[in-house]
This record gives structure tokens, sequence and C-alpha cells, in this order.
């Protein structure tokens, strides 16, 4: 009886408790679940940043592109350069533009509740928007309303109505006047387009006349109101320009508009790291030595003209794009941002050949030599709306003191010294020699091109004070020197000092067929015996496009 006792004890048991296989289902089903409404949560959150945290401050392009993401770290991502693009000082913890926006949000919700959240009315979205106004009229009863003559003088019956003057408003300009009226009487004053909004009276035949309707000059059909033309016209009315009809519309269109940006989907695309690839670009950097604190780094960017969109304008075909670049530290500190718009025109008959060919630009930047950097470049063409994006890396080289030491070795076909040095930052412009570098480093045949490079550290001869330099340029093939051209006197020395030696030399590459090439450039100290040497990789091929700025 005992045995059968257990026999049953053990059944029972094994009918209660679930087989191994079912037991790992219920736990992938629970895991699953959990997984699920943690989604959705996020999903919610993410809603209701895009709809209610920022929905009257993120621009529509901001907002294509955040519905395009489909990561949760690539909104957070996003979520957080957006912040960071609107704080006003990168250089505090404190993101003040983030924190005021908040506090218009609360203060809003405080003041301005009318049956449904303050932020959700006319007086939170404007406040939200631009903050607070300089002055805020308050009629807050309504009443006896005396006009004032811009609005044709004479009494009426107002409804409750504030009147907020703002000094200046970006996008909108100065003396921006609005008025929000509460027709309902529930507190929910509403954004108004016209002036005779706030009037109780009128569509009540006869009441609250101006002074043209007491005096039988005009009739209430007349009024600005209900016929717009009229408003330069109207007996009595001293109209100011911001009165107009149509002012006041594209003031009340503009007013609840986010703050605009230029080209604010160029930026998005760099904070967001969101890549487009239907316009394909080309970045390269270059490093000179100015001083022991300060290295010129020349971007420049590349794009061939057959992937442009050229429109026909009168008799010319142009294509624009717009150029943006963003400079950073290592921990995202922005140090350069620049922004360019550029146009290309041909006439008809050179169409054809300008597709053949690729347009360049360039931005020089002034940097640290001991840092390091990130440079993000979208460039868009407004035409098609292809747009390309790079992202590189700055490692600014080092150049150690009485060690000789060079530039980047530039191969170009537009190398040219100018009679005196520009003024400013001029593109393709290194101090009184233009040089357009060649990205590609592929010529056409028969080729002719050369090379620009810089030396630092080298000693000048105490009895001339002049470099006493060994130059020599070597063209190699599978390791094999073709030609090689041997500089002892100076000859191709654009200028020296103290601080750099300028070298400019056309390469002995006439002769050259096609295929794959390197170039040596091997640079002598015969005074310190000290030696530098730089290399390029090129190639010559029958139909190469060629660079033009």
């Amino acid at each position: 009886m005992k045995s059968g006792v257990h026999l049953g004890v053990l059944l029972v048991l094994a009918c209660l408790v679930p087989p191994p296989s079912t037991t790992a289902a219920f736990s992938a089903q629970k895991q699953r679940d959990t997984e699920k409404v943690r989604r959705e949560e996020q999903e919610d959150h993410y809603k209701r940043w895009l709809e209610r945290d920022v929905s009257y401050i993120i621009t529509d392009s901001e907002k294509d592109v955040f519905k395009r993401l489909t990561t949760g770290a690539e909104k957070e991502q996003f979520i957080e350069q957006f912040w960071r693009r609107r704080d006003p000082d990168l250089t505090t913890v404190a993101n003040e533009f983030k924190d005021e926006h908040y506090r218009r949000i609360a203060y809003a919700n405080e003041n301005f509740p009318s049956g449904i959240p303050g932020w959700l009315t006319d007086r939170g979205r404007v406040y939200i928007i631009h903050g607070p106004p300089a002055e805020i009229e308050t009629h807050a009863s309504g009443g006896i309303y005396d006009r004032p003559i811009y609005e044709g003088g004479g009494s009426s019956t107002a409804f409750p109505f504030e009147i907020w003057r703002y000094r200046y408003i970006e996008g909108i300009g100065s003396d921006v006047e609005l008025e929000f009226v509460d027709r309902s009487m529930t507190g929910e004053y509403r954004l108004a387009l016209m002036a005779e909004e706030k009037d109780a009276l009128l569509h009540v035949a006869g009441a609250g006349p101006t002074i043209a309707e007491q005096m039988g000059l005009a009739t209430r059909a007349d009024r600005p109101y209900f016929s717009p033309g009229n408003s330069q016209r109207y007996p009595f009315i001293n109209p100011r320009a911001k009165d107009s009809p149509f002012q006041r519309y594209e003031t009340y269109d503009r007013i609840q508009r986010p703050p605009q940006l230029r080209y604010p989907d160029l930026k998005e695309l760099v904070k967001v790291q969101f890549a487009y690839h239907s316009l394909p670009i080309q970045v390269q950097k270059d490093y000179f030595r100015l001083s022991d604190r300060r290295l010129l780094v020349p971007v420049t960017v590349q794009v061939a003209n057959k992937n442009l969109t050229f429109r026909k304008k009168r008799d010319i075909f142009e294509a624009d794009v717009v150029v943006y670049g963003r400079v950073t530290t290592m921990t995202n500190r922005v140090v350069h941002e620049f922004e360019q718009d550029l146009s290309l025109s041909y006439r008809p008959a050179l169409l054809k050949q300008a597709l053949t060919r690729r347009s360049q630009y360039q931005k020089i930047l002034l940097l640290e030599p001991k840092m390091r950097y990130k440079i993000d470049v979208v460039v868009k063409d407004l035409n098609s709306g292809n747009v390309g994006t790079v992202r590189q890396g700055i490692i600014p080289p080092s150049y150690p003191e009485e060690k000789l030491a060079s530039s980047s070795l530039i191969l170009s076909d537009h190398i040219r010294p100018l009679k005196e040095t520009p003024k400013d930052n001029v593109m393709f412009v290194l101090g009184d020699v233009s040089v357009r570098p060649s990205i590609d480093k592929v010529f056409p045949l028969p080729p002719s091109f050369g090379v620009y490079i810089q030396v630092y550290n080298a000693a000048l001869d105490q009895t001339n004070s002049a470099p006493a330099l060994s130059i020599s340029y070597k063209i190699v093939q599978n390791g094999k020197t073709l030609e090689e051209v041997i500089d002892e006197s100076g000859d191709t020395i654009q200028f020296y000092s103290n601080r750099r030696v300028v070298i400019i030399r056309q390469l002995p590459v006439a002769g050259l067929g096609l295929g794959k090439y390197k170039v040596l450039v091997k640079i002598h100290d015969r005074i310190r015996e000290q030696t530098v040497m730089a290399e390029e990789s090129f190639e010559i091929k029958r139909n190469a496009n060629l660079d033009s700025g």
C-alpha cells in the first residue's frame, strides 16, 4: 500500500511539472512579450517627443529624417544632436536652449490652459516658439473698446483679448504685434488674423460704428475686414504697414512656423549619420604647417558634373549646389562650420564637354596641430535633391623641431605663381601660389602636371641665407625608375624663409603611356645632412576627366 501511495504522489507531481520543452517555450514567449512591451513603450516615447515635446520647433526636413530612422540608437543620437545643434554655448555643460524650451512648455501649461493643456493653445504655441513678448496689453473682461484711429476710431464692445508686442523676431521683422481673442468666452484665446475679430458687435447691424460710418462716409461692408482692398482707402483710417491685410496674413503664417535654419536637412544628415549615396562626392585633406600652434588644412570637395542636374534658364544651363561642412573634436565640440552655395553655368554648346569634367570646392581651415578632429561634409544638388555625405578623420602630422619634415605632396595640373598674396583666404591659393589638387590623381594622355610641396626645418646657409637642398624627382612603375630629375641648384624652389621652403616642379611625364605610376620626391638638406621623402600614386588614362574650380 505504501508503495502504491508513493507511486500515486509521483504521478500527480509529474502531471504538475511541465516538460522541459513546455518550460522553454513559456520562457521564450514571456521574453517576446516583454520585448514587445519594451518596444511599444520606446515607440510611444519617441512619438511623444516628436508630436509633443518638439512639435513646434522641429523643422519639416528634420522631421523627415527622424521618421526614416529605424533603430532606437539612431533616434537617441538624433535627439541628442537635435538639442546640441541648438545649444547656444557648447562650452558649458547645460544646454540653455533645451532648458528654456521646457521652461516655456511648463509656463504655457500653467498660464494658458482652457479645457486643453496650455501648450496646445495659440498663446502656448507662440510663447514656446518665440518666448515672452516685450509687452502684453490685457483686456481680460472685454467690454467697451475705443478703437485707435488706425482701426477706424469709434467705440464698440470687445470680446476678451490680449495684444502681444515683440521688438524683433528673426524671419518676421521688427515691431511685431499679435492679437489673441477669446470669442467663446471660455478662456481659450485664439490668434486673430484681423483686428476686427475682437469686435463683439461686428455682425450686429448699426452697432459699434467707426467714425466714417457715423458720418455716413462708409458702410460696414466697406471695412477692410470685409473688403481687404479698402485698407488704404477707408475714410479716417491712417493704416500702419503692419495692419495691411496681406501683411497680417504673412505674419499670421510665419509666427506659427518653427524657427528656420538654412539647409537644415544637410545639418541633420551630419548629426545622425543618415547616409545618402545618390550623389557621389570625394573629399581630400592636405596639411601645411603655419607655426608651432597653427596648421593649415585645405579641405577639397569634388563632384563629377555628370552626376549633377543642369536646368536650362534662359540661354544657359545651370546646376545649383550647396556644400555644408562641420569640424568637431573627438569630444564633439564644434570648432568649424561652413556652408557655401555654388552655381555652375554653361552655354548649350559647352554643356556636353562640361559633363566630362569635375567641379571642386575648397575650404581652408586653421587647426591646432596636436589635436585630432572629425569632419563631416554634405553636398546637395538643389535641382534634383540628391545628397552625398562623407565623414573622415583629421589627424595632423607632427613636425619635430630641428628635424627635416614635409607637408602633403599635391599633384596638380594647375599650379600657377601669383603676382601677390591675396589678403583673405581664397580657394586653391597657398601663399602666393594657385594650386588645385587632383583628388583622383588621374590625368589624360598626353599627361602634363606637377607637384607642390613645402619643407620645414631646413637650414639656411649663413653666407647667402638660402637653403642648400638637393631635390630628386622620380617616376616609378612596378619598382622600376622610368624618369628622374635632380635639382641641385634650387631652381624648383618657389619661396624660402626660416619657417618653410616652397617647392614647385613640373614632372617629366610627357613621354609616359597609359598605366599606373608613382612619383617619389626626395629632399636632402646638405647643411644638416637630413633627408625627407614623399610619394604619391597617379594614373594616366586616355579619357580622364578634368577638374574645374
